[in-house]
């Protein structure tokens, strides 16, 4: 053994099995660490795979019925499934999922719910109470939609004209924010950034 690593335990009173022993206890908490690691991140990439495929699976099961309504209506199709998706929190709302309402649309009389939801009053997040309608189907509701664009408001017909004659769907977004489909005032950029992150524009090409 070399001589400095004789003096160095001869001084500090540790056997040749103590330093042994440290480092093997080092080496275990080491490895225990890596494992904890790599335990977590497994996790979490096994947490937004299934998020991921939960959106995906909503997409699925969404477009059909967008490009369906597209060919008769004229309304592009990622316009219909980013506002699905953005209004139904993906198809995971209760709204969506008890009453199948994917568009957050209001509602009167015996046909409708009453519930929670959140509205943009005088620059701010305001919680109330509103009825919306009730659907028997996720295809009835995105019917529903279609003709509220393309029949309009009572005594204003033409009121979203815009978004049903939109060429594109940034056009056909920005349409929607600026005739007030919804109070959020960064409507149009959400709308946009789904479309865009999950390439729902290719279904504009049915």
């Amino acid at each position: 053994m070399n001589r400095k690593i004789k003096r160095f335990l001869k001084r500090s009173h540790l056997k040749l099995t103590d330093v042994i022993l440290i480092i093997v206890i080092m080496l275990i908490a080491s490895i225990q660490v890596i494992r904890w690691t790599g335990r977590e991140i497994c996790q979490n990439q096994e947490t937004i795979s299934q998020s991921e495929q939960v959106k995906l699976n909503f997409i699925r099961k969404v477009a059909p019925i967008a490009q369906s309504e597209q060919r008769r209506n004229h309304v592009l199709a990622s316009i219909t499934i980013a506002q699905a998706a953005l209004e139904s929190d993906w198809g995971q709302s209760e709204l969506s999922q008890k009453y199948n309402n994917l568009f957050g649309v209001k509602g009167t009389g015996t046909n409708s719910a009453l519930m929670t939801t959140k509205e943009y009053v005088n620059g701010q997040w305001i919680t109330v109470k509103a009825s919306f309608a009730v659907y028997r189907s996720w295809t009835a509701s995105i019917d529903a939609h279609t003709k509220l664009l393309v029949n309009g408001l009572e005594g204003d017909q033409g009121h979203y004209q815009q978004v049903v004659n939109a060429s594109n769907y940034e056009t056909a977004a920005e349409a929607l924010q600026a005739n007030g489909y919804a109070t959020d005032p960064n409507y149009a950029q959400k709308l946009i950034a789904i479309i865009q992150k999950y390439k729902l524009y290719q279904y504009d090409n049915d």
